[in-house]
């Protein structure tokens, strides 16, 4: 025989549990947006950049560098509108983008500090490469190269926003 008072207060309790859960994950949806504009790199050394936020978009063109600094200047659903260092815009799929912080040399060859205020040399770079972003104070960031760390110039980079603090 069927006992549909506990059916049914069993029903009751799994819409409850499954209500709540959808709301704790609703919650953590909307804590993991993040601002934008924002930087970004690129994850593979072949990225598709399209007219528009969509696989059917015609390619615009194709980047070719791994851990790139771009901006991304908007967002539809999975698809990421981004800038480049000559400000040219596309769309990319957010899976070709990583969150992992990259900078690019600007102007000429620039020598990589110690320290801020130790003009002691870890190396000299050309404008062009790219290194990690490891932090920023007001006019300093430190970054890495090749496995060696080391103090540029924030005016001297591109990939990081003129007031970032980077921790």
């Amino acid at each position: 025989m069927v006992n549909f008072q506990f059916l049914t207060v069993r029903l009751g309790i799994t819409i409850l549990v499954i209500g709540l859960l959808l709301e704790l994950y609703a919650g953590s949806v909307a804590a993991q947006e993040l601002p934008v504009p924002r930087w970004a790199s690129l994850r593979s050394d072949e990225v598709n950049v399209r007219v528009g936020p969509g696989w059917d978009y015609p390619i615009l063109w194709v980047f070719v560098r791994h851990g790139l600094p771009l901006e991304i200047t908007a967002e539809f659903n999975y698809w990421r509108r981004i800038r480049d260092i000559d400000g040219e815009e596309g769309w990319v799929h957010q899976r070709l983008l990583s969150g992992a912080r990259t900078v690019m040399v600007t102007g000429g060859i620039r020598t990589l500090r110690r320290a801020p205020d130790d003009p002691g040399p870890v190396l000299r770079a050309e404008a062009g490469v790219i290194g990690g972003l490891l932090e920023c104070t007001r006019v300093w960031c430190r970054l890495e190269i090749e496995g060696n760390r080391g103090w540029l110039p924030r005016m001297q980079l591109w990939g990081v926003y003129p007031d970032e603090v980077v921790n």
